[in-house]
């Protein structure tokens, strides 16, 4: 998937004048939203589910690289193959000659946003091995070559008229129809034809379990169960983060997870591996490889505070409360995170220079923090990464902050810190903004500055100050 982050702002913008994207965030985020507290409410104590999850993510990012060699140890003694790998070319190598090595000429995919970030589907491709999505979301999005638009449901907002002239391009369908049943079966048996030949699986890893070297996956359309049942070879792979420390604690984010993601208490399917089939089993792979994949997260656990994005579960719960995300939708973050969880993860696995716009589009409500189960301050995230900017980290950002935009801050700062300063300054300039603003003088000469500047206007502005409106008023005038 191409990286796109960089062009948060001007995608931003055209999804903002996208009617229909505009009309469908009306309503897709506050429904889940509804959906999810409403399954909240079947725990005895919905408070005290939530802070015993957020206790969990917190002992696993305490004890991390303890919880990753536990599982190493008891994953490998169930027969499965750990392989690490430090970069996600590394990642993709591994899996690229192992296909090549058994003769794979095509693998099918469970739905996974690690495998998106790693960029696997262009690898595999770019070495003659075609990667299917099984994911009934993730097809349509691969077909289209689409960034997901919420990690949910990647392609949620695709009008079924276009997913009907997809289906019959791509997906060998013999009659149109915007019956989304028919669409539905159509994709299943394209895909099903996929696995009846299979020879390699790839799927993602929502948990993976220390205490029993366990991999975890949850699922509501059957697809992951079939990519890892039906082929000789698994590929699992996994971030370093994924790690529990043990079933009974899987077992309550798995209620966690559900009930943010889709407002359900348990998905569909719920399936664990420990290792490769067994002799007297009928289903299962011959061989489980487990990758666990680091991509700039050692560096990022360095960071005290920056290793608390690591706590993230996937659940997409702060999407649906986040007033930017429900404004534009999933598309203008470019990549496979979107809506807070992007914001607080993008910027730490591509760098604060390539993801300027991402921690900036927050307004700091907070409200993806306290619905959070896995008790990430986002908001406290984005002032961190926005005070590395503003000192000009070169390691992180790269220095971008213009000097003469720091200029202009210092003297706005200088200004404010004095009351008799500042109403210098508002009567000084008052009269010269309300003259030049209307025509956009102003917004043209500050343009340049780039940064904070580039997407705001500065309007017009009042004739008088709050204070002066409320003498008058006090004096009945």
């Amino acid at each position: 998937m191409e990286v796109k982050t960089e062009q948060f702002v001007d995608v931003a913008k055209k999804e903002m004048q996208n009617t229909r994207t505009r009309q469908f965030l009306r309503l897709l985020p506050s429904g889940i939203s509804r959906m999810r507290d409403r399954a909240m409410q079947s725990f005895p104590d919905p408070d005290a589910a939530n802070e015993y999850s957020r206790a969990i993510r917190a002992e696993v990012i305490a004890r991390l690289p303890e919880l990753l060699e536990e599982f190493e140890k008891n994953a490998t003694a169930n027969g499965a193959k750990i392989v690490w790998a430090k970069t996600a070319a590394e990642a993709n190598a591994f899996i690229v000659n192992l296909a090549r090595e058994r003769g794979v000429t095509y693998v099918t995919k469970g739905k996974s946003m690690i495998t998106e970030e790693m960029g696997l589907n262009d690898a595999l491709g770019e070495n003659g091995i075609e990667p299917f999505e099984s994911d009934l979301g993730e097809f349509i999005a691969q077909q289209l070559h689409r960034p997901p638009f919420h990690i949910v449901g990647p392609a949620i907002n695709v009008p079924v008229e276009e997913i009907n002239e997809l289906f019959l391009a791509k997906a060998n369908m013999k009659e149109p129809t915007t019956d989304p049943v028919k669409l539905g079966y159509a994709a299943r048996l394209y895909l099903r034809d996929k696995f009846h030949h299979l020879a390699m699986g790839i799927t993602g890893v929502n948990m993976a379990i220390a205490e029993t070297g366990t991999i975890l996956n949850v699922e509501n359309e059957g697809n992951i169960r079939m990519s890892k049942s039906s082929p000789k070879i698994q590929v699992s792979v996994m971030s370093l983060e994924k790690v529990v420390p043990t079933m009974a604690d899987a077992m309550h984010l798995i209620r966690l997870l559900c009930r943010n993601c889709t407002g359900q208490k348990l998905a569909a399917y719920i399936s664990m591996d420990s290792g490769p089939k067994k002799q007297d089993e009928v289903d299962g792979p011959e061989e489980l490889y487990i990758i666990i994949l680091d991509n700039g997260r050692t560096e990022i656990y360095q960071d005290v505070q920056a290793r608390e994005a690591l706590r993230c579960i996937r659940c997409g719960a702060c999407l649906n409360t986040c007033p930017i995300y429900s404004k534009i939708g999933g598309y203008p973050y470019g990549w496979a995170y979107s809506g807070p969880m992007g914001q607080v993860l993008t910027p730490l696995l591509l760098g604060l220079n390539k993801t300027h716009d991402l921690f900036h589009a927050c307004t700091l409500c907070s409200a993806c923090k306290s619905i959070c189960p896995a008790g990430i301050d986002h908001p406290k995230m984005f002032l961190h990464y926005r005070m590395l900017e503003a000192r000009g980290n070169k390691r992180k950002t790269g220095g971008l902050i213009p000097d003469k935009a720091a200029k202009l801050f210092d003297l706005w700062g200088w200004g404010a810190a004095k009351a008799w300063r500042w109403k210098i300054a508002v009567k000084t300039v008052r009269p010269f903004i309300n003259r030049y603003a209307k025509d956009g003088v102003i917004q043209k000469a500050i343009a340049p500055l780039d940064g904070w500047f580039r997407t705001r206007d500065l309007p017009a502005m009042s004739k008088k100050t709050f204070h002066e409106r409320w003498a008058k008023i006090k004096n009945g005038e």
